[in-house]
């Protein structure tokens, strides 16, 4: 079936023109499949350079406002099938998972379908005091942009079927990835695939059924249609000229009054029933909530006027919104329901243009990824008289009402809005135990108890690492002996697959070549007064606002130097000896929690200042932020201030440093062999206990190639040359405004979204983090500023020795960024989406 210029509006019946008419005319791109793929898929653009074409849902409630009784039936009617599948014992037994933010409302509804089975969904939003159970990316399974915190800790430990639940099966890595995590955890003989549609390209049709037969269980796929895209040459290239000729277009104008904002103060929610599925739904919750429906929506109807409404929810709180809006609906009024996302998507005004108008608002729920644009599409224009925007309790935030906030935007077009908030659930044992804040890891990594052991004394050299002693304390174990090594491309596979965390292994420590070792002494003859400066301006600024006698506390090993280097400041500058230790911090996992309990027995916390070498996109300081959070939730001493010192701040995510610019620090060219002859550290449950600190190795073996005295010494020596420029500097920072505004975060999603990568751990920005992807990982290609010189000489060099493209980007944040692509996820072949694979 090619494409069709008209289709049928599920509304009424009505012919209307294809959403999709606009890009297939102008791309000559065709949707094939079964004749309803049209009704359900319309088609739009973003800036993606490896996907011209964004399938854009009709019947989701996401992008496209519709019927709330369709997108309810959409899901439902998919659970219906599933049940019908598995048989109503099987049924009983199953969980039904869905995928945040596009499907959580989807997947409820395929839970309502099974009417026995309780419902979780994945979330972007940690939960301080909520145990994870699980965390995967959107093609990669060991970070956490994605987390199962469910309250009942055995939700998903039985043997039922799993029914996980997308909008689209397109090449199905995110699906398959998180049944591979989980089958390693709480394995089952049955899982069952829902989606709205398969999009799967021929290539990805054949691995269903060799992946069932891997993991040695049944593996189903329910879905409403089936189909493809056909892409013409040179798709790409005339994608992107038509999102460069209309991203500029105007939103449709406001109206010329601003519409009124009140609130419903009395909404009516049932106790105890949660907002949603982001700890868990039972069949219980939802006859309490489908009992409760209509004299919610009776308290909002007075409200409503006599125009169209708008159910507007707020990106993972789909479900509630979407419930309140049938029962309006079934009331008699005319509604039409979508949701805010977090994906920017391009709005051309065209009846053949899925996304006609979109609003821009920030993010106004304390998102633990940072701030950063939120969206609402084809609502400015869509003839809404009133908008009735539905939120959970955490989102209520003065950002939500403030200028240019959400509400702000959306009374630009609409007579009315009225506020309707639901009461955010958090488990009654989370609530009544720690703080109701965000973090960003599971609080059940932090050892609860402990250790009754004494906790050892820091390793030093020349027993450990090749500084002297009086410059660092390791509080680390000493794994020197273990064989921890993996050649680069296995780690890669492993950590990409969920089959290990980056931080079990250790890579094959790269051994520079005679031009590498070159280009590392030239950068470094060449930089290191710009490295005196920022060290003498972050050193300064800690003395100055933080504490006159700070306990220095790198992050091993980036930070170990910077720290080191901060020490010699202080003593050369102002006679003074500071103690310095370094500590393991580990993504996904946090900071070393004894580490924290011997700073703890010997130095002030509050007299603790973390350092790190650099920023990239910020992972590292919201990990820290949330591990110091819930060390102290553990019982553990509080008063560590979590804020990170840095030399360079390219991401702008703290606020002390000695400089926001992104350059080379040369301390990142090499490995082991600039930081005292110390590994990256270690975290595997075999060799680090309760009561052990996590490990590392010293690699004694590497003595001959070792720089770390030198790039110490190179740098000092310049500190009596830029002290008038550093003092200067300070004075003028003190004074200034320095928020963190995370825009190397948004930068990140923003490059990842137009790479087609879909998993910002796969982006590295700023040159330390390329160089670290050239050093340890498996990279895809380079990015690197047009222009951008010296800084960029060695990136250059390891990526002609690596056969890795450098492309070189007009306008970009960073000096440069490395990209990981996501193609060591071993998966397995399998059949046309009905396949059903047996041990």
């Amino acid at each position: 079936m090619p494409h069709r210029m008209t289709d049928v509006d599920p509304r009424d019946g009505r012919t209307v023109e294809w959403s999709g008419t606009w890009v297939a005319e102008r791309l000559g791109v065709e949707l094939t499949g079964d004749q309803e793929l049209t009704g359900l898929l319309g088609l739009a653009l973003r800036r993606n350079p490896k996907r011209a074409h964004l399938l854009v849902s009709n019947v989701l409630g996401k992008h496209v406002p519709q019927s709330p009784t369709v997108v309810w039936r959409s899901g439902h009617e998919l659970g219906v099938r599933v049940r019908g599948l598995l048989g109503d014992e099987a049924a009983r037994r199953a969980v039904v998972l869905g995928y945040a933010e596009t499907a959580t409302g989807l997947g409820h509804s395929v839970a309502d379908g099974l009417e026995l089975a309780p419902y979780l969904h994945s979330t972007r939003r940690p939960v301080q005091g909520v145990a994870s159970a699980g965390g995967f990316e959107e093609s990669h399974s060991h970070a956490t942009s994605h987390l199962l915190l469910p309250e009942d800790p055995q939700l998903l430990a039985g043997d039922g079927p799993l029914v996980l639940v997308d909008d689209e099966f397109s090449t199905g890595n995110t699906v398959l990835n998180t049944i591979r995590a989980l089958h390693a955890l709480y394995p089952r003989d049955r899982y069952v695939i829902v989606a709205l549609v398969d999009m799967r390209s021929p290539g990805d049709q054949g691995r269903l059924e060799g992946f069932a037969r891997e993991i040695g269980a049944r593996v189903d796929l329910v879905v409403t249609a089936r189909g493809s895209v056909r892409l013409p040459d040179g798709v790409l290239e005339k994608g992107k000229a038509l999102v460069a000729a209309h991203e500029g277009a105007a939103t449709p104008a406001p109206r010329r009054e601003r519409g009124e904002i009140v609130r419903l103060d009395a909404l009516g929610w049932p106790d105890g029933v949660p907002d949603g599925g982001r700890h868990g739904f039972t069949p219980r919750h939802r006859a309490e909530l489908v009992a409760a429906l209509p004299g919610m929506a009776a308290r909002i109807a007075p409200h409503l006027g006599e125009g169209r409404v708008l159910v507007l929810g707020n990106e993972e709180l789909m479900y509630a919104p979407l419930r309140l809006a049938t029962a309006l609906e079934d009331a008699g009024a005319d509604v039409a329901y979508s949701t805010t996302t977090r994906s920017p998507v391009l709005a051309v005004d065209d009846p053949g243009y899925a996304i006609r108008s979109r609003l821009v608002f920030p993010a106004h729920d304390a998102p633990a990824d940072g701030p950063g644009e939120r969206y609402a599409y084809n609502v400015a224009g869509g003839g809404f008289d009133t908008a009735v925007v539905v939120l959970d309790s955490a989102g209520d935030t003065p950002e939500l009402a403030a200028p240019g906030g959400l509400l702000d935007r959306v009374a630009e077009h609409v007579r009315r809005v009225v506020v309707v908030v639901v009461p955010s659930y958090v488990p009654p044992y989370a609530a009544s135990s720690v703080p109701p804040r965000a973090s960003s890891r599971a609080p059940s990594l932090v050892p609860q108890e402990r250790p009754s052991m004494p906790l050892p004394e820091p390793l030093r050299g020349p027993d450990f690492s090749s500084y002297a002693p009086e410059e660092v304390g390791w509080l680390l174990q000493d794994l020197s002996d273990v064989r921890l090594e993996a050649p680069t491309e296995e780690r890669e596979e492993a950590v990409q697959s969920g089959g290990a965390h980056y931080a079990e292994s250790l890579p094959v420590e790269y051994q520079p070549t005679e031009q590498y070792q070159e280009l590392f002494h030239a950068a470094l003859d060449t930089s290191a007064a710009r490295i005196a400066h920022a060290v003498g301006v972050v050193t300064e600024t800690v003395l100055a606002e933080r504490s006159p006698r700070p306990v220095l506390v790198s992050l091993a090993r980036a930070g170990t130097p910077v720290g080191v280097l901060m020490r010699r400041w202080a003593q050369a500058r102002h006679g003074i000896e500071l103690p310095h230790y370094a500590v393991s911090i580990v993504r996904g996992r946090g900071i070393d929690a004894n580490a924290l309990r011997w700073l703890a027995a010997h130095h002030d916390p509050t007299d603790v200042v973390f350092v790190d070498g650099w920023t990239g996109k910020g992972a590292i300081t919201r990990e820290l932020a949330a591990a110091v959070e819930e060390f102290e939730a553990a019982g553990g001493p509080a008063g560590f201030d979590p804020e990170i010192a840095v030399l360079a701040d390219p991401g702008s995510c703290v606020r002390t440093y000695g400089t926001r610019e992104d350059f080379l620090i040369p301390s990142a060219c090499l490995n082991s062999t600039v930081s005292g002859l110390i590994s990256r550290t270690v975290l595997r449950a075999d060799l680090v206990g309760p009561g052990d600190y996590h490990g590392a190795k010293f690699y004694r073996e590497l003595a001959g190639s070792d720089v770390s005295g030198r790039f110490l010494d190179v740098v000092e020596e310049r500190f009596a040359q830029v002290g008038d420029a550093v003092d200067a500097a300070v004075k003028e920072l003190l004074g200034a405004d320095r928020t963190p505004t995370w825009e190397g975060w948004a930068a990140v999603e923003r490059i990842s979204e137009e790479y087609g990568i879909h998993d910002v751990n796969l982006v590295k920005p700023g040159v330390g983090e390329t160089t670290r992807v050239l050093l340890r990982r498996v990279p895809w290609k380079i990015l690197a500023r047009a222009g951008a010189g010296a800084d960029l000489e060695h990136v250059r060099l390891l990526a002609e020795q690596r056969g890795v493209p450098v492309e070189e980007v007009a306008e970009l944040p960073y000096t440069c960024v490395g990209l990981i692509h996501p193609r060591f996820t071993r998966g397995a072949t399998g059949a046309d989406g009905r396949a059903v694979a047996a041990k």
